[in-house]
């Protein structure tokens, strides 16, 4: 409970700091958006500053029963206050702890965190897209607080999207084209745009940011013509939209072999679609690997239901209807400024996975090429390059769980760096702003790497940044009782709001090193370590051996 009798500050970014009786505290704050009245709370972050809170907000409402899987609806207006003390529900999904479903078809909600309600401020305003898998995971606080991000003045704002079946199930007719869960994102960043300025945001400086396959949903809000005009500059962590994992393929297909795990076989889309839609909603989670064909259990991450390439339809506005390669080498995308970049040992938390099918990795190496170069090539070229694959990383010898290091550098090339590469190479080309990263932190906030078994290995592993960035329930006792790791959050959350807030991550002379831009020649990028550096061309060996790949398979590369 809030102290009546205390006397607090809350910042006003007009000109000065005001402050306000703890009566204005203990009010709470009430905000008119489109929709109606809304209350939030005054929290604190993690050093006492406080900020006006508001959670649980809908911003669309998901379509069910003879709708479900269909674009998003506006939602209803409601009469009186609507509460915003509290996140709703996330978004209906598996829960990997109990193993059971949890959450709600109608979650489509989003969590506001601002230090001013003064509608002039004009606070830069940063848009988080949550990571998962495209099958799990929330915008809540337990694990995407606001603290280090809006100790720099900005507004953070963190969304839910349907996630798997609901969200990405793809029957190429016009009610189910697919990415229903990135029409849900642009619902979002449409409410935004209208909202923000009541919570003293600047809806002509929003930038949108995500790690994992939220880092390859931003690159998809780049490249589609829905999402054009609603954000301003982006920054993709771990994941762009050229990669393997995020391309969904024989979605159609997919969504049958679901069906006969539910119970129905058949041929016929429409029964398919009467079935899925009479079911309850939490049969529909945990069908990535119940779908997956034996091929794909041996050559892929276990990403299933992810955006896909829609058919076009009359009267039906496609998410993204061309190739994203294609898409970045005709130019039809947003222009805006890009931060993008990936972890130096993305894959430590592959490892484990992969252990269980290295012998069959071994004897068939032709498993190690990606789907994306499975599809231009014959059968014989998919064995002699998974044969160059394995040569490369472990010479005349075999991949072996004695040597983690040789899984660790394949996996973050193939399923990571190589394709950041790209994407950073193509998009710098149309003559955009990039800032280019390489994450290479390793200290106790390495959060993600502690829980996997090879923590003594070098670099930062997937997921470490999250915690460079986010005051959680897992980092929060080692975040406080290190001064020098805070220091570090502080000026990697500084670059990143700087960003935001001007389109370059280091406008001033802070860190004592100045952060260039990417260009298709020098392959700049920012190595963010205990010493910041620039370099040329991150990994460029490693970069070098696919670049050659992908160019012998006739798709677009680094020049």
């Amino acid at each position: 409970m809030l102290n009546k009798n205390k006397i607090i500050c809350i910042l006003i970014y007009v000109s000065s700091t005001s402050c306000f009786h703890s009566e204005i505290r203990n009010k709470r704050p009430i905000v008119t958006i489109t929709d109606g009245k809304i209350k939030g709370t005054v929290e604190k972050i993690y050093d006492g500053s406080p900020y006006y809170s508001f959670k649980g907000i809908p911003y669309a409402e998901a379509p069910i029963g003879k709708n479900r899987f269909e674009a998003p609806l506006p939602v209803k207006p409601w009469e009186g206050i609507r509460d915003a003390a509290e996140h709703g529900p996330i978004c209906k999904q598996i829960n990997f702890t109990t193993s059971q479903p949890t959450g709600s078809e109608q979650c489509l909600l989003l969590n506001v965190y601002t230090k001013s309600l003064d509608t002039q401020s004009k606070i830069p305003v940063m848009v988080f897209i949550h990571g998962g898998s495209y099958d799990s995971g929330s915008g809540n606080s337990d694990m995407y607080s606001p603290d280090l991000i809006i100790q720099h003045d900005v507004i953070l704002v963190t969304i839910n999207y349907r996630l798997e079946l609901l969200g990405y199930m793809s029957l190429d007719i016009p009610e189910v084209p697919g990415n229903a869960g990135m029409r849900d994102q642009v619902m979002a960043l449409r409410w935004v745009k209208q909202n923000i300025m009541k919570f003293g945001g600047d809806p002509d400086n929003i930038t949108i940011f995500g790690e994992s396959s939220a880092g390859t949903a931003v690159t998809y809000l780049i490249l589609s013509p829905m999402a054009q005009g609603l954000f301003h500059k982006a920054i993709a962590q771990s994941g762009v939209s050229l990669q393997d994992w995020a391309q969904g393929r024989n979605l159609i297909q997919r969504a049958f072999r679901a069906g006969a795990v539910l119970g129905k076989e058949t041929k016929d889309v429409r029964e398919l679609l009467d079935f899925l839609r009479s079911l309850p909603a939490s049969n529909l989670t945990n069908l990535n690997n119940k779908t997956s064909t034996q091929d794909e259990r041996y050559r892929d991450l276990a990403q299933r239901f992810v955006p896909v390439v829609e058919k076009r339809f009359p009267n039906i506005e496609p998410f993204i209807s061309e190739d994203p390669a294609l898409i970045l080498l005709h130019g039809t995308t947003s222009k805006v400024p890009l931060m993008l970049g990936y972890n130096s040992g993305e894959g430590l938390t592959i490892v484990s996975s992969e252990i269980p099918r290295l012998d069959l990795r071994n004897k068939n190496a032709s498993y190690l090429v990606p789907s994306n170069l499975v599809d231009r090539l014959s059968e014989e070229q998919i064995i002699e390059v998974g044969a160059r694959i394995k040569r490369f990383y472990v010479g005349n010898g075999n991949f072996s769980q004695d040597h983690p290091e040789s899984i660790r550098d394949m996996a973050t090339d193939l399923h990571f760096a190589y394709n950041t590469h790209r994407f950073a190479y193509l998009y710098s080309s149309l003559q955009v702003p990039v800032y280019m990263y390489r994450f290479n932190y390793d200290t106790d906030l390495n959060v993600a790497k502690k829980f996997t078994p090879y923590k003594n290995l070098e670099g930062a592993s997937h997921a470490d940044d999250l915690f460079y960035l986010f005051y959680n329930t897992l980092n929060r006792k080692i975040f406080d009782s290190d001064p020098k790791l805070r220091k570090y959050t502080y000026e990697i959350t500084k670059m990143w709001t700087d960003f935001a807030k001007t389109g370059n991550p280091t406008p001033n002379d802070s860190l004592g090193v100045k952060w260039l831009p990417y260009t298709p020649s020098g392959k700049e990028y920012f190595a963010i370590q205990q010493n910041y550096t620039m370099g040329s061309y991150a990994d460029q060996h490693r970069m070098e051996f696919w670049n050659e790949v992908y160019k012998e398979a006739a798709l677009p590369s680094i020049g």
